[in-house]
C-alpha cells in the first residue's frame, strides 16, 4: 500500500519549509507567487492533497458557510445564490446549501442539522429563524446574516433592497398613468418583504387619494397566482392596473390575463412587478418592475458575515438598498416618463 503523502514531503521536494506549504494551502494566507508554485508543482508531481478536516480541527474553523433558501422557483434566488456562492468560494469559503420551507418546524429542524456540520457561518434567505435556535448559534458564536428577509430580532443583520420605497415607486407609476382601480396580488403575508413593499405601495396610493380596488395573496406561488389573477379580472369592475409582488408571479398574471382572459397588456391592465430577474427583459413579457440591487445586496451580505466571523463583537447591521423602477412595455408608461 502506498504511503500516504505529507505536508513535509512536499516541502523537502519544493525546497521550502513546512509552514510554508501550509501557507499555501490556507486561503488567504501570505505566500509569494513563486514559493507558492513551486509548493503546487510539487504537491502535484506527489499526489499531496491537504487534509481539510484536520486543519479544522487545528484552527476551530470548518471555513463551509451555510446557506438556507425556501425555494428556487422564482430566478432572483439561484442567480442571488451563485453569486453569494462565488463571493464567498473567493475568500476561501465553501458553501453548503439548505432547503427549507417557511414553515418554523422545518427552518429549525434544517438550523439544527447545520449546526452538526460545525459551519462559521450562516445566510439565511427568505426563511424565518426562531428565537430559540437565534439563541443558540450566538451561543455557539456562528454569526448570521439574513438575505432578501429581515426580523424584528436586533441580534440579527439582515440585508435587503428598499421594498418600502420600492414598493412606493409603483404606486406613483401606476397614479401617473391615469389608473384608477389599482390592485395588488400579494405575497406570504409573514414575508417582511412583502409587508414592507405592499406598505409603501398603499401609502403611495393613499398620498395620491386612492386606495386599493382588490387585494388578494398568493403566497409567492406561480400556480396560486394563476387562481387569484382568474378570480380578479373576472370581474365586472375588474382593475385597470395590478403590482404583483415580485416578477415570477407576474409571469403568472400576465399570462392569464393574455391566453385566458384575451385582456390586452398594457392596453386593457398594466402589469408591474418586483426584483428585474432575466426573464423580464424577454421580450415575451417585458415587464416593468423595481429591479433588486443584487449584486450589492451579495456584496454587503458577504462583507457583514466576514466581518463579525473577524471579531465576533461587531454588532449585526440592517441594510436596506435602493433599487430603480425599470420601465418595460407592460404597463402603460406616463407622458413625460421615459424608460
Amino acid at each position: 500500500m502506498r504511503e500516504k503523502v505529507t505536508a513535509l514531503d512536499v516541502a523537502e521536494q519544493a525546497g521550502v519549509s513546512r509552514s510554508a506549504v501550509s501557507r499555501v494551502f490556507t486561503p488567504g494566507a501570505s505566500v509569494s507567487k513563486r514559493t507558492a508554485d513551486k509548493v503546487r508543482q510539487a504537491a502535484d508531481a506527489l499526489g499531496y492533497r491537504p487534509n481539510v478536516l484536520a486543519r479544522s480541527l487545528i484552527t476551530g474553523r470548518s471555513r463551509i458557510i451555510g446557506l438556507v433558501v425556501a425555494y428556487l422557483e422564482n430566478q432572483f434566488y439561484p442567480e442571488a445564490i451563485e453569486r453569494l456562492s462565488r463571493s464567498l468560494q473567493e475568500r476561501g469559503y465553501h458553501v453548503l446549501v439548505f432547503m427549507a420551507s417557511n414553515s418554523g418546524a422545518e427552518a429549525d429542524e434544517v438550523m439544527e442539522e447545520l449546526l452538526d456540520y460545525q459551519v462559521d457561518g450562516i445566510i439565511v434567505a427568505s426563511v424565518g429563524m426562531s428565537n430559540d435556535l437565534t439563541q443558540r448559534c450566538e451561543a455557539a458564536g456562528i454569526p448570521i446574516v439574513l438575505f432578501n428577509r429581515a426580523q424584528d430580532d436586533d441580534r440579527l443583520s439582515a440585508v435587503t433592497s428598499d421594498n418600502y420605497h420600492g414598493g412606493r415607486k409603483l404606486a406613483e407609476f401606476l397614479v401617473a398613468g391615469g389608473h384608477s382601480r389599482i390592485a395588488h396580488i400579494a405575497g406570504w403575508d409573514g414575508a417582511s418583504t412583502q409587508r414592507d413593499r405592499e406598505a409603501g405601495f398603499v401609502a403611495g396610493l393613499k398620498n395620491a387619494g386612492q386606495t386599493l380596488a382588490a387585494r388578494a395573496a398568493a403566497d409567492f406561488n406561480f400556480d396560486k397566482a394563476k387562481t387569484v389573477a382568474r378570480a380578479m379580472f373576472h370581474a365586472k369592475d375588474r382593475p385597470d392596473a395590478v403590482f404583483v409582488a415580485n416578477d415570477h408571479m407576474a409571469f403568472a398574471v400576465m399570462d392569464v390575463l393574455r391566453y385566458e382572459l384575451a385582456l390586452s397588456v398594457p392596453d386593457d391592465v398594466s402589469v408591474v412587478g418586483y426584483d428585474d430577474v432575466t426573464l423580464s427583459a424577454w421580450p415575451s413579457y417585458d415587464l416593468t418592475t423595481v429591479r433588486q440591487p443584487a449584486c450589492r445586496m451579495v456584496a454587503a451580505t458577504v462583507e457583514i458575515l466576514m466581518d463579525r466571523l473577524a471579531d465576533p463583537e461587531t454588532r449585526p447591521r440592517r441594510v436596506a438598498l435602493d433599487g430603480p423602477l425599470i420601465l418595460r412595455s407592460s404597463a402603460r408608461i406616463p407622458k413625460g416618463w421615459t424608460a
